[in-house]
């Protein structure tokens, strides 16, 4: 069965919702393909830093996310050697895009509100694309369904695996050689734990909690496993006890958060980034296919800012594609195939411009968070001192600097 659709949007994770979203906003309906049977609520939480809250402002769902969240008034840096705090920032001083802002958001709140503010219909689950076609100015979607969609526009926002990267040319990405564990801690009552972003380094390992609200506590660890350590992934209980083990000089909260953690409240896996300089000569877009989100730029979370871009390539695609498309419409019709052509052009120069716009930002992104993760889970007596007595405030001051950054409006004007 072939079915015809205007813009086939394949998975319904943050970038995806968030294109899809700014298209609606703009009257542009689209089809979103999600393999699973529901949404994904992996990873738990997200910082979201002042770049993603003009992302979601633009995209109108800024304040209701506000209302869910506890702002973040600092970052404290500590040694999990000494135990000893070696920096601390203030998120309240002004960036040049205004105040800053921070909050540690539940991704099943961001994802929910995404998906409810789209038309009924507007996900397809349970829809795994299996491969991609050419048809003239079309592209061909095969599900594994057996379905096929007729795309006019294609869009791939399917993650690191992504089928659509893959098919505009662009390598997997590739293991860095280390391994994050993310978990959520829910408290019965209220945490004493104070609205700053906590983080402790040492000894190989890089380590934080971030409160979400009164009684949500968000936290990580990574550090680069041996062959052995890597067997633990397969058995929480046994992960759990380790991580305890490797925590270091923490407070006694701290430790607590962690072990009152549920089994099935944390998730290991490798982590995976692209080479940057793929970005610099690859095919963010082609004809009428481009990528977002981690589909394009998959990230260490060194400095926070995965989501935060997934919601910026939102906006500025959802823009970009719209001002096309909308264009288009407003043109006089000709004969099928000369309107046909025109259209795919006008749709290709949108996609150009949102690449153009997205390529170094992504490029910056990916470099800097390497960087930052080398650095700050880097073991050794002498990088060890230089990290804890000069590096930490550079450090600490790039999560401001990067995130100090506005995609704007969904509408140009």
């Amino acid at each position: 069965m072939q079915v015809a659709e205007d813009v086939v949007i394949v998975g319904a994770g943050i970038s995806g919702l968030t294109t899809a979203l700014g298209l609606h906003r703009l009257g542009i309906r689209s089809l979103v393909l999600e393999s699973f049977d529901s949404l994904r609520i992996t990873g738990f939480a997200l910082t979201t830093w002042t770049n993603a809250w003009k992302a979601l402002d633009a995209i109108g769902l800024g304040d209701y996310l506000r209302q869910q969240h506890l702002t973040l008034l600092g970052n404290v840096v500590s040694s999990r050697i000494s135990g000893l705090q070696t920096f601390e920032m203030s998120f309240k001083e002004k960036g040049k895009h205004g105040d800053h802002e921070n909050r540690c958001v539940k991704r099943k709140l961001l994802l929910e509100a995404l998906a409810s503010e789209l038309p009924s219909g507007t996900i397809r689950f349970s829809s795994k694309v299996v491969s991609i076609e050419e048809s003239g100015y079309f592209k061909l979607v095969h599900l594994a369904d057996g379905t096929i969609l007729k795309a006019k526009v294609l869009v791939g926002c399917d993650g690191v695996n992504s089928v659509v990267a893959k098919w505009l040319g662009f390598k997997p990405p590739v293991f860095t050689g280390r391994s994050a564990v993310r978990g959520s801690a829910e408290f019965k009552s209220s945490h004493e734990f104070d609205p700053m972003f906590m983080q402790y380094f040492g000894n190989g390992v890089r380590s934080g909690t971030i409160p979400c609200d009164d009684k949500n506590v968000y936290w990580y660890f990574t550090w680069s496993p041996s062959s052995q350590e890597k067997e633990l992934e397969e058995n929480p209980a046994q992960l759990k006890r380790y991580m305890l083990s490797k925590l270091g000089k923490v407070s006694d909260e701290v430790r607590a958060v962690v072990e009152n953690t549920d089994l099935d409240a944390f998730i290991s896996s490798p982590l995976r980034y692209r080479h940057p300089w793929e970005l610099l000569w690859g095919n963010i877009s082609k004809g009428n296919v481009c990528v977002a989100g981690d589909a394009l730029h998959p990230m260490t979370p060194d400095i926070g800012q995965g989501g935060c871009a997934a919601l910026e390539d939102g906006v500025v695609l959802a823009r970009c594609l719209g001002e096309a498309l909308l264009k288009n419409r407003s043109q006089e019709i000709r004969d099928e195939g000369e309107q046909g052509k025109e259209e795919y052009k006008i749709i290709e120069r949108g996609l150009n411009k949102y690449a153009s716009e997205r390529r170094w930002r992504s490029f910056d992104l990916i470099s800097t968070a390497y960087v930052v993760g080398f650095i700050q889970e880097a073991d050794g007596k002498i990088m060890t001192f230089l990290r804890d007595k000069f590096f930490s405030p550079i450090l600490a001051g790039l999560l401001l600097k990067k995130a100090d950054y506005d995609c704007g409006k969904l509408r140009s004007s």
